[in-house]
C-alpha cells in the first residue's frame, strides 16, 4: 500500500505540477482551465449571463418535443448530469478545499464555477451538433441507448480524422477516470462517514452500494435517466434545506464568513493542513482543483450525458447545461462552505480516535518559515505525558495531515500515554510495556466527516447526522449511477457495444475497491486521471469554438424554440384529452 500511494503522490505532483511565472509556480491545471473558461466566456460574449433565463426555460420542458431524436428529456439530461457533478464533490471536496487552503478556497470555486459555464455551454452544444444517432426508431426500452456523443464525437468528427488518436486517448483516459473520479470516490466518501457514524466495516457498506449501483446502471440510459431525475431534485432539496437552516441559525456569521472567504482567496493567513502563511497557490490550487472536480466544467464528461437529450437544436442543450455549475458550486457548494465556516469547525480540533494503522495518519514535520513538509514515517516517536518529543523539523505525526499534539490510552482522554509510538508496526508500546494500536487526541477532520460536523453543530438533535449521511449516500450512488453512462459510452466508442456490459460489470467492481481502499490514495486516483483527461477536450473547445458561435448565431436568429413551443402545448392538450376519454 505504502508503494501505491508513493507512486500516486509522484504522478499526482507532475499532473497537478506548475510553472514558474512571477517566481512562483502556478498549476498548468488552473491556468489551462481558467484560460480556456476566459477566452470561451468572452469569445460567447458572455453567454451564461445573457442567455441563463432561457436556460432556465429550455430546462423546464415548455419547449420539449417528444418527436426530436434522443433518449430523455432536457430535464433527464440534466438531472442525469447533475447527477454526476452534485456528488461527493459538495460534501466532501469542499471540505478537503477549505482543509488544504482555508475559506479563501471557496472564492476561486466560484471564479472556475463561472467561467465554467461557457466551457459547459461549448462543449454540450459540440456534443449534440456531432453526436451520433444510432437507433433513430428503435424500441424505447432498449438499454443500449439510441445516441452516443461526446468529446470523442467532436474531437473526430469537428477536427477530422487526423485527430482521432486524440479522441481514442480522450475515451480511454476517461474511460478509466470514470473508474476513479465517479466510482472509487464516492463509494470511499460513504464508507468512510458510515465508518465513522457507526463503526460498519467499510467492505459491508461497499457492498451494499455496488449493488444498489449494479441494479441500475444495468437497465441503461433511459433507466438511468427515470432515476436521476427523482434523486437529483429530492437530494438537492435535502441538502439545501438543512444548510439553509444551518445559516438562518447563525446569521450573524453570515457577513464576517463571507468578509473572511474574500480576504483568505487572495491573503491567505492559514491553512488548517499546515499550508502556513501566506500560502496563496495552496488556496488557489485546491479552489480550483475540487471546483473542477465538483462541476466538471472542462472534463468533458457531462457532454455525454447531454447529448441523449431529445432535441435537433443543439444550443437548446448548451443553454440547459451552463446551468450545472451554477447549481453545482455557485449554490450547493457555497452552501457546504457557508456551514463549515459558519460554524467554525473548518479549524477545529475535536476529539478523535486516532488507529495508528490508519490511512489518515500521515508524517510532518514543521519548516522554520511556519509551514509544514511532508516526510517519511520514522522509526519511533517518544511521547512523555502525552506531549511527542520533537526536535526542529523532526516529523511528527499527523491525523488528516495536521500533526496532532497530545495522545491519551482512553476516549475520555484522562490518562495520557507514555511510552513510543512505531509507525511501521501501527502499535505504541507504553513504558509499562502494553501495546496500544489506537491512540485518543484532538485532531482535524476533513472531508465528509468535517461537512458532517457543520451540520452537527448547526441543527439540532441528531439532525444533522441524518442529513449528510443521507445526502452522502444518495448524492455518492447517483453520481456513480451517471458516471457508470458516461464509462460505458467511452467502451461504446472505443469497442462497440458488446464492450458495454463488461465495462459495467468492472465498474461496479472498482466501485466495491474503493470503498475499502484509503481516502488519500482513492482522491489522488481520481485527481490524476482529472486532471490529465481534461487537457484533450479543451484543445478541442478551443479549436471548435467558431462552430459554437456560428450555432448560437443561428439559434438565436431562428428562434425555434417558439415553434417548439406550441408543438409541446398540442401533444400536452392531445394527452388530456386522452387521459380525459379513458373508459373508467
Amino acid at each position: 500500500m505504502e508503494i501505491i500511494e508513493r507512486f500516486s503522490t509522484w504522478l499526482n505532483d507532475i499532473v497537478w505540477g506548475g510553472i514558474p511565472i512571477g517566481g512562483e509556480e502556478i498549476p498548468i491545471i488552473a491556468i489551462a482551465l481558467l484560460g480556456t473558461g476566459i477566452f470561451l466566456t468572452l469569445r460567447l460574449a458572455f453567454v451564461q449571463l445573457r442567455h441563463f433565463g432561457h436556460g432556465v426555460a429550455v430546462t423546464t420542458g415548455k419547449y420539449d418535443d417528444p418527436d426530436e431524436p434522443g433518449d430523455v428529456s432536457h430535464f433527464q439530461a440534466l438531472t442525469t448530469a447533475l447527477s454526476a457533478t452534485v456528488g461527493i464533490g459538495n460534501i466532501a471536496g469542499v471540505a478537503i478545499a477549505i482543509h488544504w487552503g482555508g475559506p479563501g478556497a471557496l472564492f476561486w470555486m466560484w471564479v472556475t464555477a463561472f467561467l465554467g459555464m461557457a466551457t459547459k455551454f461549448t462543449e454540450v452544444t459540440l456534443a449534440q451538433h456531432y453526436r451520433q444517432v444510432d437507433f433513430p426508431d428503435r424500441d424505447p426500452s432498449r438499454w443500449e441507448g439510441s445516441v452516443s456523443g461526446g468529446p470523442m464525437y467532436y474531437i473526430e468528427r469537428g477536427l477530422g480524422p487526423n485527430w482521432k488518436w486524440m479522441a481514442v486517448l480522450f475515451a480511454t483516459l476517461l474511460g478509466i477516470t470514470a473508474f476513479f473520479t465517479g466510482n472509487a470516490i464516492q463509494a470511499n466518501t460513504v464508507s468512510d462517514i458510515v465508518s465513522t457514524e457507526f463503526g460498519v466495516a467499510a467492505w459491508v457498506t461497499g457492498l451494499i452500494t455496488s449493488a444498489v449501483v449494479a441494479a441500475v446502471i444495468l437497465g441503461g440510459i433511459t433507466r438511468i435517466g427515470r432515476v436521476t431525475s427523482i434523486l437529483a431534485p429530492l437530494m438537492a432539496a435535502i441538502y439545501v434545506l438543512g444548510a439553509l437552516y444551518v445559516i438562518i441559525v447563525n446569521i450573524e456569521q453570515l457577513i464576517p464568513s463571507i468578509g473572511l472567504i474574500f480576504t483568505e482567496a487572495f491573503n491567505p493567513t492559514a491553512g488548517i493542513a499546515g499550508t502556513g502563511v501566506g500560502a496563496f497557490l495552496t488556496t488557489l490550487m485546491y479552489g480550483v482543483r475540487r471546483g473542477l472536480f465538483s462541476n466538471e466544467a472542462g472534463q468533458g464528461s457531462a457532454p455525454i450525458a447531454h447529448a441523449a437529450a431529445k432535441t435537433d437544436e443543439p444550443v437548446s442543450e448548451g443553454v440547459v447545461a451552463l446551468l450545472e455549475p451554477f447549481i453545482d458550486t455557485i449554490v450547493i457548494c457555497t452552501m457546504t462552505a457557508m456551514v463549515i465556516i459558519m460554524t467554525g469547525v473548518w479549524d477545529d480540533r475535536v476529539p478523535t480516535e486516532i488507529g495508528l494503522g490508519s490511512g489518515d495518519i500521515s508524517y510532518y514535520a514543521e519548516m522554520e518559515d511556519g509551514r509544514f513538509r511532508s516526510v517519511s514515517a520514522p522509526d519511533e516517536i517518544v511521547v512523555r505525558q502525552g506531549t511527542p518529543e520533537v526536535l526542529n523539523e523532526g516529523p511528527q505525526l499527523s491525523w488528516h495531515e495536521v500533526p496532532v499534539a497530545d495522545f491519551y490510552v482512553d476516549a475520555e482522554r484522562t490518562q495520557p500515554f507514555s511510552g513510543v509510538i512505531r509507525p511501521e508496526q501501527g502499535v505504541a508500546v507504553a513504558d509499562d510495556g502494553t501495546s496500544y494500536p489506537i491512540l485518543y487526541g484532538e485532531a482535524v477532520e476533513t472531508g465528509a466527516p468535517l461537512t458532517a460536523l457543520g451540520f452537527q453543530r448547526g441543527l439540532p438533535g441528531q439532525w444533522g447526522n441524518y442529513v449528510v449521511l443521507l445526502s452522502v449516500l444518495l448524492f455518492a450512488v447517483s453520481t456513480a449511477i451517471s458516471w457508470s453512462y458516461y464509462g460505458d459510452r467511452c467502451a461504446n466508442y472505443l469497442l462497440g457495444p458488446k464492450a458495454v456490459l463488461p465495462y459495467k460489470i468492472v465498474f461496479v467492481i472498482m466501485h466495491f475497491v474503493g470503498a475499502v481502499l484509503p481516502l488519500t490514495v482513492i482522491w489522488d486516483m481520481g485527481d490524476i486521471f482529472l486532471g490529465i483527461v481534461i487537457f484533450p477536450n479543451l484543445i478541442a473547445l478551443l479549436m471548435l469554438s467558431p462552430v459554437v458561435a456560428g450555432l448560437m448565431k443561428s439559434y438565436f436568429e431562428r428562434r425555434p424554440w417558439l415553434e417548439n413551443a406550441e408543438v409541446h402545448k398540442r401533444v400536452v392538450a392531445e394527452k388530456r384529452a386522452r387521459k380525459g376519454h379513458r373508459p373508467e
